[in-house]
């Protein structure tokens, strides 16, 4: 069974080693860091983080036709859970966020936007959080922090699958890519927290363009479209949506993909930034 000290030592890469002089001061810190014996976390836990609070990251991707989620394997072997941690007192909310993607993906500077927040008391229930320690093999005897009362805001991401780097914490035996309409058995809520991610992206995918930091440099209309009609679960007219999606001017035109079959080769496509962002940000009247 893992102990707490397992537990904080396998998160010190999104909780405290970013922050050097921080860490330099806490006495918590550097008994963790001598591999000594950690005090009393109930002790500690206020003056490190904001209580209460926690962060969960949904993060796609897009990959041989499927749009995928990041898990992490618990030690169990049967559970998986998305990434998430906590806030310290002297981080910004979208900061931690930003911390956390980039130690499991390796990855910065791409689209992350907070959805939602998740606060219902059924999340910190006797049953969900005995289910979740023994999935997470924690030693209850010394667990007593993981049984109060959190509330965890909910962050998705788009990532290009191609140049994400999963990095597994030391509590997870695995960080892998699962095809969302095939998701294994999840702890928590977080079956919860993807369902609404995909809501909330499909609410924003009516005003607001998505692909950028999905697909690779070069794509076809082809590989856009698939993207939008796995997020929207619809089928969509083909030219119907070249014609509005060209009509947006966020599209540069390049040279044909060629695969041996001139005259049927696809035109690649890539993104003009500038255009693509002004969208993001002012974003546009419903289209689909």
């Amino acid at each position: 069974m893992a102990s707490v000290y397992d537990f904080l030592l396998s998160h010190y890469d999104t909780i405290i080693f970013p922050f050097d002089e921080y860490a330099k001061k806490s006495f918590f810190c550097s008994m963790a860091l001598k591999k000594q014996v950690v005090p009393n976390l109930n002790q500690y836990k206020e003056e490190y983080f904001v209580k209460g609070i926690s962060l969960d990251n949904v993060i796609f991707g897009f990959h041989e036709e499927q749009f995928k989620v990041l898990l992490l394997q618990c030690r169990n072997k049967k559970n998986w859970m998305l990434p998430g941690g906590h806030v310290l007192h002297q981080e910004d909310v979208d900061n931690a966020a930003k911390r956390i993607l980039q130690d499991r993906t390796g990855l910065k500077n791409v689209y992350l936007q907070q959805f939602w927040l998740f606060g219902g008391t059924e999340r910190s229930s006797p049953k969900v959080v005995n289910a979740a320690m023994k999935a997470l093999q924690l030693d209850e005897a010394h667990s007593d922090w993981i049984k109060e009362r959190f509330v965890s805001i909910g962050y998705y991401a788009l990532v290009e699958f191609a140049k994400v780097n999963p990095n597994p914490d030391s509590l997870s035996l695995s960080c892998e890519w699962h095809d969302l309409l095939q998701l294994p058995p999840l702890i928590f809520d977080h079956q919860e927290i993807i369902e609404k991610a995909l809501e909330q992206l499909r609410y924003h995918l009516l005003y607001k363009p998505v692909g950028y930091n999905l697909l690779p440099k070069q794509f076809t209309l082809r590989q856009l479209q698939t993207i939008y009609e796995l997020i929207l679960n619809k089928k969509l007219d083909r030219p119907n949506f070249n014609r509005k999606m060209l009509s947006l001017d966020i599209l540069i035109k390049r040279e044909k993909l060629f695969s041996g079959t001139p005259h049927k080769a696809p035109y690649l496509y890539s993104f003009h930034k500038n255009n693509y962002f002004t969208f993001l940000s002012q974003g546009f009247a419903d289209w689909f």
